[in-house]
């Protein structure tokens, strides 16, 4: 199936999505209780179920919400939180995009790419920290090609520290074509990950005035296009505050069906970042539709119930307390330990501050988060199976609907925690966690899975590595 950008209409239909939102102002509490019943019997949820979510102002409805998209996330994900860390390998871009510090007119934003000897020392950096997941990072410029980007993805996947290595390397970078797609797919990335920023169009036009980033259906279009080139692992987002919030979720809903309907699988992943400030960046100090604490935590618990098998990212740029709160309410990776100044990680100088895209919320350290996710009963995952094993896209659908993913993620998960534990941890996580790990041991229902897994943990105290099912 050929997309051609030329005669292309919008798939996300502002007014019906207001005709939605209008009729399902005032749901009742019936309503909702169907509604969430029926994303817990592992259903997505329609446009009109969505808005009525979207729409519940009453206290006490907010916490039915709240309290099934918890229930949702612990029968389909488990406990687990995915984690990974963000590689910002250029900032050098065309585009001039009102909100973001890489704008081509910021002049306060210092320019940087990369060199290969850099990119390795990032990457030996984050691996020695314990990482082995990583989204890559590039502006927008004609110097990042598919080409450019495929090898340094090969740099990173060929760069080895100690005992570790990176398994998986995501993309978030600027909308390709077809054949540009298949270049960076024969390396092996896992998640192409492309931001529509905001489905309102007439808002999208306003916060991109110029650069190719300026046309609303060649980025709307572009996760279709890495279908074409291969790449069935698709990552999709908002930012929350340049539009309505209920309107950009359900945006987001949209271009989830229309992925299903065009190619019989959604988005991997969905994000929500809100906006942060940004050097240099007066507008996001500010944004039009800044989303609130409580309205945050209502929409990612929306966005949980409407798209039950997809996961939900959420970013450092929050502050830690929303993090810990909302980390309950639906999501499965964060990001930890994270810079995103080009060149921040080895660096380590005040200058990587000028590289950065926007100010983050959550610093702590790797070693801390963890720590603490062990301390809240959360088991930090550095997963890789399923990328490895071919399980993506409609494959990885075919595990995930009759719930095999919390069957299989869970002991893959408590392995990749071990190698953490021995190899990299402080000493008070490495107590918390193996506590933790003999606590989740013992509640692994499959007798022969459990003895595997504990057959694997005492190979790896002997050296093993790598192990996964």
């Amino acid at each position: 199936m050929k997309i051609d950008i030329e005669g292309l209409k919008s798939f996300i239909p502002d007014a019906e999505i207001n005709t939605h939102l209008e009729q399902q102002k005032k749901p009742d509490n019936i309503r909702i209780r169907d509604i969430i019943n029926k994303s817990l019997d592992k259903q997505r949820l329609n446009p009109d179920e969505t808005a009525a979510l979207l729409n519940v102002t009453d206290p006490e409805l907010r916490q039915m919400i709240l309290d099934g998209a918890k229930t949702l996330k612990d029968r389909i994900y488990g406990n687990r939180i995915v984690l990974f860390a963000p590689l910002y390998v250029g900032n050098e871009c065309v585009n001039d995009c009102v909100y973001c510090g890489f704008r081509i007119s910021n002049k306060d934003c210092l320019r940087s790419t990369l060199s290969n000897d850099q990119l390795v020392s990032e990457t030996k950096s984050l691996v020695d920290k314990g990482h082995k997941r990583l989204i890559m990072v590039y502006g927008e410029h004609p110097k990042y090609t598919p080409e450019y980007m495929a090898k340094t993805v090969e740099t990173v996947y060929n760069t080895k520290s100690g005992k570790g290595e990176i398994r998986r390397v995501n993309i978030n970078a600027a909308p390709l074509d077809v054949e540009g797609y298949r270049i960076v797919k024969q390396v092996g990335i896992g998640t192409y990950q492309i931001f529509q920023e905001t489905y309102h169009q007439q808002s999208y036009e306003k916060m991109h005035p110029s650069g190719p980033k300026s046309s609303f259906l060649w980025r709307l279009y572009g996760l279709d296009r890495a279908m074409q080139g291969g790449i069935d692992d698709l990552g999709i987002g908002a930012l929350m505050g340049l539009y309505d919030y209920k309107f950009e979720v359900m945006g987001l809903l949209y271009h989830t069906m229309h992925l299903e309907e065009l190619f019989g699988v959604g988005p991997h992943t969905i994000s929500f970042p809100r906006i942060e400030p940004a050097q240099g960046t007066d507008f996001t100090e500010k944004p039009p539709y800044q989303v609130s604490d409580d309205q945050f935590k209502h929409l990612v618990a929306t966005i949980r119930l409407s798209v039950p098998y997809t996961g939900m990212i959420l970013t450092a740029r929050e502050p830690i307390s929303i993090r810990n709160e909302v980390l309950s309410y639906g999501v499965s990776q964060i990001d930890a330990g994270s810079s995103i100044g080009v060149g921040s990680y080895s660096a380590g100088n005040d200058e990587s501050a000028k590289k950065a895209q926007f100010v983050l919320g959550d610093t702590r350290t790797l070693d801390e988060v963890i720590f603490e996710l062990a301390e809240q009963g959360y088991i930090p995952s550095f997963c890789t199976s399923c990328y490895r094993a071919g399980r993506t896209g409609e494959h990885f659908m075919e595990f995930a609907i009759p719930g095999f993913v919390k069957r299989f993620c869970t002991p893959n998960a408590l392995l990749t925690f071990a190698e953490y534990l021995y190899d990299y941890s402080s000493d008070r996580t490495l107590k918390a966690g193996l506590s933790l790990i003999e606590k989740e041991l013992n509640q692994i229902q499959d007798e022969n899975m459990q003895l595997s897994v504990k057959e694997k943990l005492a190979q790896m105290q002997t050296g093993k590595r790598d192990m996964y099912y």
